[in-house]
């Protein structure tokens, strides 16, 4: 049976008591409104623990002005069932004041230089402190070993990376694999915003994706196939932030070069905007 903490004493006391019997502690941050892209990651950190903590605190330092934290989805009751389905054995549930215990005015940041400040960083601005921010807290306050986060956001896992390596923090991060509904559309807690008619075009994100990695491995130049995602995004009625094809240091590949690459998008569909990505290798 999950057992739901909202006390930071009783939390610590639980990993404490865990850790005495050698046991290792997996964790997983979410905002909740969960799917079975979250519950893929309960299961991956399962896989490497012994005992499984799932947090849902809807953060509001990761929010723009104009962005959705006030209409963002509070299910709590589908996600304690979903998550004891998962195999979660603890749910931290934080108040906005024990994460924030001086409120979130005077809340120490945490910046990471660099990797942060492009493609999401530079379409929003202070996002990426925001994230970083409260993951900082939350492994502060979980001690877990070993925590998962999933490819879908691709440069927030990258930051995450930067930041635990840079601050030598002593956790694992392991990474989930994009789980997709049938047509291709990549889950998240935000798809439940499009309308029907949205809904029904938002797997263009996806098959765009796949046609940049297929043009980049025939040998298209980066920049045609850039300007070509662009285009047929926007024919389809989206208003793209960029489609672009970068290494995976986000450093822009000379064309001809061989080796890993990831394609990026993030659009907007009406209020809602949509990002995904997708790993290939280029021969050379």
């Amino acid at each position: 049976m999950i057992q739901t903490i909202t006390r930071l004493d009783q939390l610590r006391a639980t990993v404490t008591a865990w850790k005495r019997e050698g046991l290792r502690i997996g964790f997983v941050p979410t905002m909740g409104n969960l799917h079975a892209g979250h519950y893929s990651l309960v299961k991956l950190a399962r896989q490497h623990a012994d005992r499984v903590v799932s947090s849902v605190f809807v953060n509001p330092t990761q929010f723009g002005p104009n962005e959705d934290f006030t209409r963002y989805p509070r299910t709590p009751d589908a996600d304690t069932s979903g998550l004891q389905a998962a195999g979660c054995d603890v749910l931290w549930l934080p108040e906005v004041e024990a994460m924030y215990p001086f409120g979130v005015e005077l809340a120490a940041k945490v910046h990471v230089p660099g990797v942060s400040a492009v493609l999401e960083g530079a379409h929003r601005p202070g996002h990426f402190d925001g994230v970083c921010t409260v993951v900082t807290r939350l492994f502060n306050q979980v001690q877990a070993d070993v925590a998962a986060f999933g490819s879908k956001d691709f440069q927030q896992l990258a930051v995450i990376r930067q930041m635990v390596a840079d601050l030598q923090v002593p956790i694992e991060i392991i990474a989930g694999a994009i789980v997709r509904e049938d047509d291709g559309l990549a889950m998240s807690s935000r798809n439940q915003y499009l309308s029907p008619q949205e809904r029904a075009v938002a797997p263009l994100v996806h098959r765009t994706l796949l046609a940049m990695r297929d043009a980049m491995q025939a040998g298209v130049q980066r920049a045609v196939v850039e300007a070509d995602a662009d285009k047929a995004l926007r024919d389809a009625g989206f208003v793209p932030d960029y489609a672009v094809i970068r290494c995976p240091d986000f450093s822009e590949p000379a064309d001809g070069a061989g080796g890993a690459r990831v394609a990026l998008i993030a659009a907007k569909l009406g209020r809602t905007r949509l990002i995904d990505n997708l790993e290939f290798v280029l021969p050379g």
